[in-house]
């Protein structure tokens, strides 16, 4: 297994780092804690319940340190912004645009050191704000049921009422379906997602998929690059209904409600 194949599994799955420090070396893990703390260093409580925090990092790093991680750049980039957003949802943070993450040249750093600064900006993209709770759908409006003047499933002479057909979710990617068995299901780039979506555009969890009280939504997990359905970006949860395509990444996906195989769900 490569280096990138230990990055795409995680950052915080990584083995070896990509810095020297001497004889030792700076794993990759470490500069994600660097960024938590300058992260948390740097937030500015605005109100009560709302507090900002810096969106655009970049990392400062010495001659030889530089060259090694220009191997791995935009991956490990990329994975460090996943960090940046995924610390901002666990603390409750406001980032007032994308996060972006990019490494600088600094010939006075010595080998295995580095600095990490940030600050705020805002973009073009909606700002990440802190997860939202989860939807409760409006209950389905109760219909009075008609007396039942004859047997269960048969009406006046002899014909048969024919059972009514039973409506399975499914996901369609890249030629292949995946049949939503759970009442949630994630998708994402890391192995330990229910639906492991092979796309570097794709955060380690983006979407979930929930099902409840008959309804399903998709819900953004706080990706890097946002979830889209129907070409809107997802701003918490949306309804999906068949034939939805949902986007993530270069990866397209169709939502579709197919008939159940007989004697259970798909």
């Amino acid at each position: 297994m490569g280096l990138l194949d230990r990055l795409e599994l995680g950052i915080e799955k990584a083995v070896h780092g990509v810095f020297s420090r001497g004889n030792a070396q700076i794993q990759p893990v470490e500069i994600a804690s660097r960024l938590r703390r300058v992260m948390d260093n740097q937030a500015i409580a605005i109100s009560q319940g709302r507090t900002l925090a810096p969106n655009i990092f970049e990392a400062r790093l010495g001659d030889t340190d530089f060259d090694r991680v220009q191997q791995w750049g935009q991956p490990l980039a990329e994975e460090l912004c996943d960090v940046a957003v995924q610390h901002a949802r666990s603390q409750g943070y406001t980032l007032q645009g994308p996060v972006r993450f990019s490494f600088k040249h600094d010939g006075d750093l010595k080998p295995g050191a580095f600095e990490v600064t940030a600050r705020s900006e805002k973009g073009s993209a909606p700002p990440v704000m802190p997860a939202p709770r989860r939807p409760v759908p409006p209950a389905p409006p109760r219909v009075p049921s008609a007396p039942n003047r004859f047997p269960a499933g048969a009406f006046p002479g002899g014909a048969t009422m024919q059972q009514p057909l039973h409506l399975h979710p499914v996901l369609e990617i890249d030629g292949q379906r995946y049949s939503l068995n759970a009442d949630s299901v994630v998708l994402g780039r890391s192995s330990e997602a229910d639906v492991v979506v092979d796309d570097t555009g794709v955060s380690r969890r983006h979407l979930e998929i929930r099902r409840s009280q008959g309804h399903v939504y998709a819900v953004d997990l706080g990706s890097t690059n946002g979830s889209y359905v129907n070409g809107e970006r997802v701003n918490g949860s949306v309804e999906l209904r068949d034939g939805a395509t949902i986007a993530m990444g270069r990866t397209r996906i169709v939502f579709r409600m197919l008939p159940a195989p007989l004697g259970g769900s798909a």
